[in-house]
């Protein structure tokens, strides 16, 4: 089974959520799911007439729609002073060209309904059609950031996670253009540059009733991992042991969260590992026919702009992947500094992630051109666990 990414997680439940809710497809196809972002972005929005039928092994057979065009063939006796045509690549499934998205895990204190709460996991996917290849990119949630629009609220600085935050219904101060991801993707773009087209948002209660609804998630560990406290102050996470590991959600999430016990960059990679597992749950044939009525579950705690068109697109493109073509990367740990910062709306000393915004922004141009993350060992997701049970 070919290697996907981390959109399985968004692809998986939005699609079949969508279709779960019961509205009427033919009206409802093309209309985002939650109000947009309103933002200047790179990719032409316009969406393709096509739609791709996904088999229930997630797998489709190439359209005539999908396959590349071919060079036209040149006459035996060409002159040769005449140039040859060159063929010419169409998007796959009849997406854009290329689509980035900002997919959010949000911490809201185990809040279902997204009324509060703080991104903690902050992830840029860039999703190329022609390739086609599929990036990501993390980003820490401690930078520090302009926050746009919010001065009559004592707000013009905080943590990057904190733009979600001051942006949520239950804050009451942002009502501008896709709530509190909205003023997220606008604190990006100020800051760093990016375009983001789209937003994907998932909590921490949706995310173990997903891992639940799947029968849980197999993870192989090389070394055990402890999440045990280490002060008054620290949650107690749990102990992992190397090995072959089931995880229920809860377990999942626990693991997920494991950060004091070694350091930020650690977690990502444990939530890389997560993601990767429950990627190839869903996608196993026993999984995938009963996904439509386990989604019911959760039909309506996912947070997202995307439309069911779109959705299915991305669903469409997972099977297209290769091994090498899905990479996960971020900031490089030795180009962050650690630092503190007064936060005037808190009134308190807090640390950060300090590093030039121009480093960022040469980054995230990089990642917009399609040239980073680079692909490297580790950078995609590992082969399917088999635990010979």
């Amino acid at each position: 089974m070919k290697k996907r990414n981390i959109l399985i997680l968004i692809v998986a439940v939005l699609v079949l959520a969508g279709a779960a809710v019961g509205i009427p497809l033919a009206k409802k196809w093309n209309q985002p799911l939650g109000e947009s972002l309103q933002l200047p972005t790179l990719t032409p929005m316009e969406a393709s007439s096509l739609t791709p039928e996904i088999s229930p092994t997630g797998t489709q057979a190439m359209t005539e729609e999908d396959q590349p065009l071919a060079a036209t063939s040149a006459p035996t006796e060409q002159p040769t002073d005449t140039p040859i045509p060159t063929a010419t690549v169409e998007p796959l499934c009849g997406g854009p060209a290329t689509m980035t998205v900002l997919a959010l895990g949000v911490d809201s204190g185990g809040d279902a309904d997204y009324l509060y709460g703080l991104a903690d996991v902050i992830n840029l996917v860039r999703i190329d059609f022609v390739t086609p290849k599929v990036t990501v990119m993390s980003l820490p949630r401690d930078l520090w950031v302009q926050i746009p629009g919010l001065a009559e609220h004592g707000v013009t600085e905080g943590k990057l996670n904190q733009s979600y935050f001051y942006g949520t219904r239950g804050m009451g101060y942002y009502d501008g253009p896709g709530g509190a991801p909205g003023l997220m993707a606008r604190t990006m773009q100020e800051n760093f540059g990016v375009n983001i087209d789209h937003y994907g948002t998932v909590n921490m209660v949706t995310f173990v009733k997903i891992v639940d609804a799947v029968g849980g998630v197999d993870v192989y560990l090389p070394y055990d991992v402890d999440g045990r406290p280490v002060d008054d102050k620290t949650e107690d996470m749990g102990y992992f042991y190397s090995g072959f590991n089931h995880m229920t959600g809860e377990a999942a999430l626990r693991f997920s969260r494991i950060r004091k016990t070694d350091n930020v960059f650690a977690r990502t990679n444990r939530q890389k590992t997560v993601i990767c597992a429950l990627k190839d749950k869903v996608l196993q044939p026993a999984v995938l026919p009963r996904i439509p009525e386990m989604i019911a579950a959760f039909q309506d705690s996912i947070v997202t702009d995307l439309s069911l068109a779109q959705m299915t697109q991305m669903a469409c493109l997972l099977p297209k992947l290769s091994g090498e073509n899905i990479i996960f990367g971020g900031i490089p740990e030795e180009e962050l500094t650690q630092s503190r910062q007064w936060d005037a709306r808190g009134g308190y000393e807090t640390f950060v992630w300090d590093i030039d915004n121009q480093k960022v922004r040469d980054y995230i141009a990089q990642f917009q051109a399609g040239t980073f993350p680079v692909a490297s060992e580790g950078a995609g997701c590992p082969p399917p666990v088999n635990s010979g049970q």
